[in-house]
């Protein structure tokens, strides 16, 4: 399956969408702060997620269960009744993987990175202790992902000015590190300390709306690496039933 025309095509339509809301809010007369429009209008990454679904059908189970509208796609939590996810695949009863999509898009970004963080830190706590205690039945070892599209602009490029901590030092791998390679830090530890099965940190222009360029910030946090462990992921478990 060719991933990187489809992953061109999610990121043209990514800004699209974006574009679309925020014309839809004003014509509607609705003035969200900022562009906060283009984030609540909540269809920004579906071609993301359409690219999900094609991996699932691809790696041989076309036959599972995959969820992607709203009202289905909450899973039990450990610490709170409910997550809700981007995309659920869920195969006679087991669940197969949970995918969360996120977006960061300027001209903020100090407090709202650190915010992402955090997010993204309690889901994967809270999912696998509500795992340990069986939340998803035996044996379950789902695909967890987490993938960000941050935007390529000057602002995103430039070093942190929130860094400093009085009392001891900041990691040194954070200094002077631009909010863009933050996400690439985060999505490294993510899956380093096995938050997350895979984590993957996406850079764009807003001119991707035509052509649909997008970047990749290190081999670990990249689309290839993700695409690749959720694909093996999906066949491992389709050759699973197959054996049955």
């Amino acid at each position: 399956m060719d991933y990187e025309r489809k992953a061109r095509d999610a990121t043209m339509a990514f800004w699209g969408n974006r574009q679309k809301a925020l014309q839809a809010k004003k014509e509607a007369g609705k003035t969200d702060q900022g562009e906060r429009g283009a984030v609540t209008a909540g269809n920004t990454m579906d071609g993301f997620t359409a690219l999900m679904i094609d991996l699932v059908e691809a790696n041989g189970l076309r036959h599972a269960s995959i969820y992607r509208h709203r009202p289905v796609l909450t899973l039990p939590g450990y610490f709170r009744p409910t997550k809700l996810w981007d995309i659920l695949v869920i195969l006679d009863g087991r669940l197969i993987a949970a995918v969360e999509m996120k977006s960061h898009v300027g001209p903020s970004f100090g407090n709202n990175a650190n915010n992402r963080a955090e997010e993204a830190i309690g889901t994967a706590h809270d999912f696998w202790t509500a795992n340990r205690e069986g939340a998803f039945g035996p044996d379950s070892r789902p695909f967890v992902g987490w993938l960000v599209m941050v935007e390529d602009e000057p602002k995103s490029r430039r070093p942190g000015t929130r860094d400093a901590s009085r009392h001891y030092p900041v990691f040194p791998e954070f200094k002077n590190a631009s909010y863009l390679k933050r996400y690439d830090i985060l999505c490294q530890k993510l899956v380093r300390e096995n938050l997350y099965t895979a984590a993957c940190a996406l850079t764009s222009e807003r001119r991707a709306v035509t052509g649909g360029a997008y970047g990749e910030m290190s081999n670990l946090t990249s689309l290839t690496t993700f695409v690749s462990a959720f694909a093996g992921h999906i066949a491992a478990e389709a050759a699973r039933r197959s054996g049955r």
